[in-house]
């Protein structure tokens, strides 16, 4: 069963994916990353992005909302934002950014869904 590393590893195969890390929304550390590019700083991206899921989260709360979320896409010019909250480990979400033009982004959250199932922490 992959560890951290090994679950980052997989999803850098993830057509298109570029960086990926295992973060905490509560404190907004990285577990784990992979990939950056000189201009992209995957575990910069996932703290600034805690703030996007604490601020679903709260939304849900006040709107009464009893349910979990799958993931958030932020959809840019060039780029593909995928946040993945663990659903066996409240807090934890995978952060993964992929280039617009290569990804497949239906097949990118399909495989990272299937690489959460075989995340062991």
């Amino acid at each position: 069963m992959p560890n951290v590393k090994l679950s980052l590893e997989e999803t850098l195969k993830i057509e298109g994916a570029f960086a990926a890390c295992l973060a905490d929304a509560k404190s907004g550390m990285c577990l784990g990353s992979q990939g950056g590019t000189a201009t992209f700083n995957i575990e910069t991206a996932a703290a600034a992005n805690t703030e996007v899921v604490r601020a679903k989260m709260k939304a849900m709360s006040v709107l009464g909302i009893k349910d979990r979320i799958e993931d958030i896409l932020i959809t840019l010019g060039e780029q593909y934002h995928i946040i993945r909250p663990l659903a066996a480990r409240e807090g934890l979400f995978f952060y993964v950014a992929l280039n617009r033009s290569s990804a497949n982004l239906a097949m990118a959250r399909f495989r990272l869904a299937e690489i959460e199932k075989g995340l062991q922490l």
